[in-house]
């Protein structure tokens, strides 16, 4: 990984007008306004992509409703509501984003898909969900989020915190590749460049491994690859895991 680390340090180094502004809070400020834009774009061709899988994830959530036979979910990291689409009738929702920019593209999208019902719009990141009471959520889901957060460990605690007993979490996200791999070598090498274009996102982040060492009853996940394997975010998890 010697070639990886001096390649890495030659991006960095492209990189530096925009650590600057970053560290000037400009860049911050900035992208979030952009970037609701262009995910609106992206994100379409994204599901597309993961239609097949998302549809075979999601089909079982009812499984999880409440006594009352309805299903109340929370998403992570709402963004544009690519998901909607996948969630059942009736479905009782709380989005929970931190990007107050998403709004607009997220009530399109609800109107568009009038299947589901939304009941609370929360701007929050996923390690602070203060806003949601302990235990009071059937299902929550994550979909390409946890790539970005500050600290997965927190996330996972706060998802812990406000399902209920028997309630699951729901998650699709792209993850670090096998260490020996060539896709590693171009997380690796890209991972600066694409923590800035992609709102924090980490290329290499090793979720699997939080999720594992989370106190959940019941892990199910499986490996995928999305796109062709030499694309830094082919490899993915997919699965629930249960509280």
């Amino acid at each position: 990984m010697v070639l990886a680390s001096c390649l890495q340090r030659c991006v960095r180094l492209l990189l530096l007008p925009l650590h600057l502004l970053a560290r000037l809070g400009a860049w911050g400020s900035f992208y979030k306004r952009v970037f609701p834009y262009i995910m609106a774009k992206v994100a379409p061709l994204y599901n597309h992509k993961v239609c097949k899988q998302k549809q075979e994830l999601f089909s079982n959530l009812r499984k999880f409703a409440g006594p009352s036979g309805q299903l109340t979910l929370l998403e992570i990291g709402t963004g544009t509501g690519t998901n909607f689409q996948f969630y059942p009738p009736g479905c009782r929702l709380t989005c929970a984003d931190p990007n107050p920019h998403f709004r607009k593209f997220l009530l399109k999208s609800l109107s568009e898909n009038r299947h589901v019902k939304l009941e609370h719009l929360v701007v929050a990141s996923g390690e602070k969900l203060h806003q949601i009471r302990d235990g009071t959520v059937d299902v929550v889901v994550c979909t390409l989020v946890l790539c970005s957060v500050t600290n997965v460990q927190k996330v996972l605690a706060e998802v812990l915190r406000v399902l209920r007993l028997g309630g699951a979490f729901y998650f699709l996200e792209h993850v670090a590749a096998d260490h020996s791999s060539w896709t590693y070598f171009w997380q690796k090498v890209c991972d600066p460049a694409w923590k800035y274009f992609g709102d924090g996102c980490s290329l290499s982040r090793e979720t699997e491994k939080e999720l594992e060492k989370t106190n959940f009853s019941e892990l199910n996940l499986r490996r995928i690859r999305v796109t062709p394997y030499w694309i830094p975010t082919s490899p993915h998890i997919i699965g629930y895991a249960v509280k």
